[in-house]
């Protein structure tokens, strides 16, 4: 069953058409790869979904509303959290005020306590620097504090955006297994756009290589792993 369907989206910056007719599906508790290089339309897709984008043609659908023309606001009340490239946090806010901000669409006072305590078990680092300011953590922790404010959204669905960039290898298995925690225990769905194509097909079910706009292949992530080569031949490709 699929939460997320996207059918021939079109999206463009001024005279640049950053999707051309993507199609995709994402299954119900399943974690899905977005793969492609610099410029192939990844980020563009996953702000097109959470309402940063407005597809000029084609519709996007979740757990059956119907996405397009709804405000970013109004997204993430309906279940979707986006953890952007390159975090985004609120540098002069401490770490807890950062992860209150998740929070800011919902109202379950006793809920909100017990996720904030879930992230911060989830994520110990974060634990012991609650009283920090954002822009003093690693650039690990505060890739750790970005999944852990998306979190805080309690989403049915979390897009995450290029999650392992910038981050040493030890730091990028970390936060995988932490996201395949949360996929196994709270039934969280994942789309996640990657530019490490053999740490995304490992963690992942499915996935779909973007070049230029459009699905160049896809498949079960397992056979993809398979043809690693040709995935990555794909990579290299810029706009």
């Amino acid at each position: 069953m699929s939460i997320l369907r996207v059918e021939g989206v079109e999206a463009s910056y001024g005279a640049v058409r950053a999707l051309q007719g993507i199609s995709l599906e994402v299954a119900k508790g399943s974690m899905v790869a977005l793969l492609g290089a610099n410029g192939a339309g990844k980020s563009t897709m996953l702000k097109a979904i959470s309402g940063m984008v407005k597809p000029s043609s084609g519709t996007i659908e979740f757990d059956g509303e119907r996405l397009n023309g709804r405000t970013p606001n109004q997204i993430v009340r309906l279940g979707i959290a986006h953890v952007p490239e390159g975090r985004k946090i609120f540098r002069d806010l401490t770490v807890f005020e950062n992860l209150c901000m998740g929070a800011y669409t919902r109202k379950d006072s006793a809920a909100i306590k017990d996720d904030l305590n879930a992230v911060l078990q989830l994520f110990p680092q974060l634990q012991q620097r609650q009283k920090q300011l954002g822009g003093s953590l690693s650039g690990g922790e505060q890739q750790m504090l970005a999944i852990g404010r998306g979190l805080m959204a309690r989403p049915k669905l979390l897009l995450l955006d290029e999650p392992s960039l910038g981050l040493a290898p030890l730091i990028v298995a970390d936060i995988f297994t932490a996201l395949k925690k949360i996929n196994r225990e709270q039934g969280t769905t994942m789309l996640i756009v990657e530019q490490n194509v053999h740490i995304a097909l490992k963690n992942t079910v499915f996935g779909y290589v973007l070049q230029v706009g459009r699905v160049a292949i896809e498949g079960n992530s397992e056979e993809l792993r398979q043809h690693e080569d040709l995935v990555e031949s794909y990579m290299g490709v810029h706009e």
